[in-house]
Parts: C-alpha cells; structure tokens; sequence
C-alpha cells in the first residue's frame, strides 16, 4: 500500500460527514429563518473538516502513544500504532491542520461578524477551544479521553458550538430553541462515540483510558445508549412543537426506527468486533435525522 493511502486510512474519510452534520442542522435552522448564507456554510464546512481530521490525526498520535492502540484492540489498526507513519511525520500533519483550522475559522469570521467585536471575540475564544479539545482527546499529559469527559465534548462540540455556532454566523442572533436540535445532534453523535467505546471496553481499560462505558460498565453503557437515543428524539419533537407550522415537520420521526435498530443491536450482540457496523449505521442514522429535520421544516 503506498504512503498516500496510508494517510487516507489515518484521516478516516468515513467520519468527516457526521461532522459536517452539526453545520447542516446549524444551515438547516438559519434557511428556515430565512436567513441562510452559502458562504457561510462552505466555510463552517471548511473549518469542520479540518478540525475532525486534526481531531482524528491527534488521535492516532495520542492513543498510540498512551497504549489504548496495541494488539488486542478490536477497532481498525492506526497508523502511528503500526508503524505505516511515524510519529515525527504524525506531529508534522497534526501542525498543518491546526494551520489550516485556524486560517479557515478566521476567514469564515471575518466574512460572518462585522469588525472586532465582542461576538467575533467570542466566537474566536471558541474556535480555540475547537482546536483544543480536537488536539486534547488523546494527547497531552492529560487528555480528557482517558479520563471519561470525551462524551461531554462530543456534546459542546458536535451540538452546541457546531449548531449554534453554525447558525449564529448565518443570522447573526442567538434564538434559544435552537438548543434543542442542537443538543439532539450532539446526544446522537454521543451515541456514535459510545458504540465505539463499547466496543472498545475491554482494551481501553487494559490502557488506563476509562471512558464512560470502562467507567460503568457494557450493562450500564447500554442503558446510557438508550437514553442518548431517546432524549435526541424527544428534543428535536419539542423544538418542532414549539414551532410548529405544518405536520411535515415531523418528516424527521421516519429515522426513530433506524435509531431504535441500532439500541437494539447494541444491547443483543455480545462480540465486540461485530459492532463495528453500527459505528457507520449510527453515523448514517444520524445523518439522516438531519436532513429529514431540514427538510421537513423548510417544504
């Protein structure tokens, strides 16, 4: 395999539309306003994806520095771990996306927030914090990953900064129902996060990384996976019930049973190895919960 495809596997291509899900619902929320901007949405798209490679590049670095990836792991094989990149050349890439993270974030303020005001300040403070909590998962002398707090990022990150934040730049306003889709987006990609973690179970707390399914166990961690589930759905019907303008805003309730499926199989399948698909149907499920949410508010 060449040294191209070695960095393709690092990158991890098949995550980077579920982190573009948060600037869609965030585009999604400012179009039914009627306030959308293309601009704005390349950009934050932009800035996404460099921020979820960095986040995943990071990762590759940190796990196999701190042992999460070694021999008996049921997830893919990384890249630093198996010796395709070396960690110099991991660090090399890991400081061009920061660059580049930066670069775009600051372009899509610059176009979004007139003059150095306190908005753009604080969304800059925010955007550092993006860039921290993508470098911090894993490495560090402390990354938060090992010490459990990786759902609750996921949440801030993939939830509330990328939606509202999202929709912020198109409308230039904070309208607080927002939230709820927000805080639907961020709980079900918590729930990707958790199948992994579940999978992962055993090898993560060989390596000391005590993610919350390490932290309360596969029975317990199932019962949080339901309620991630549950909760996303029941946020996203409140927001439609306090906005309601027409019943094809409930277009988004046709994914429930692709969500329930994966609570389902989540809860009956024993080997860890075989959850691996439902890493990729959550993220799909996912996906589609938003774009039927967009379309559903905006026909």
């Amino acid at each position: 395999m060449s040294q191209a495809k070695y960095w393709i596997e690092a990158i991890r291509l098949r995550t980077l539309p579920l982190a573009l899900a948060s600037i869609g619902l965030g585009s999604f929320l400012a179009a039914f306003e009627g306030k959308f901007r293309w601009p704005v949405l390349i950009l934050s798209g932009l800035t996404t994806v460099f921020l979820q490679i960095l986040s995943n590049l990071a990762n590759d670095y940190g796990d196999s520095k701190h042992g999460a990836d070694h021999k008996d792991r049921e997830g893919p094989t990384r890249a630093v771990q198996s010796g395709k990149i070396g960690p110099e050349s991991m660090k090399k890439a890991i400081n061009i996306f920061i660059g580049l993270s930066l670069f775009s974030g600051l372009f899509l303020l610059f176009i979004s927030i007139s003059g150095l005001s306190l908005s753009f300040i604080l969304m800059l403070i925010l955007g550092m914090l993006a860039i921290g909590a993508a470098l911090n998962y894993t490495m560090g002398k402390n990354p938060y990953g090992y010490a459990g707090f990786g759902d609750l990022f996921v949440i801030l990150f993939f939830g509330f900064v990328g939606v509202v934040g999202t929709y912020f730049c198109h409308t230039g306003t904070i309208n607080i129902p927002v939230f709820l889709p927000a805080l639907s987006c961020g709980l079900l990609s918590t729930a990707v996060l958790n199948v992994n973690n579940i999978r992962d179970i055993h090898s993560d707390r060989k390596a000391g990384k005590m993610s919350i399914p390490v932290r309360i166990g596969k029975k317990n961690a199932i019962i949080y996976h339901w309620i991630l589930i549950i909760i996303a759905i029941l946020a996203t019907t409140l927001f439609v019930l306090n906005n309601y303008q027409s019943k094809a805003q409930f277009l988004f309730l046709i994914t429930a049973p692709l969500l329930i499926y994966n609570g389902i199989k989540v809860s009956t399948i024993q080997e860890s190895k075989n959850l691996d698909p439902l890493l990729k149907q959550m993220a799909i499920s996912t996906l589609l919960f938003i774009i039927t949410f967009g379309i559903g508010n905006l026909i």
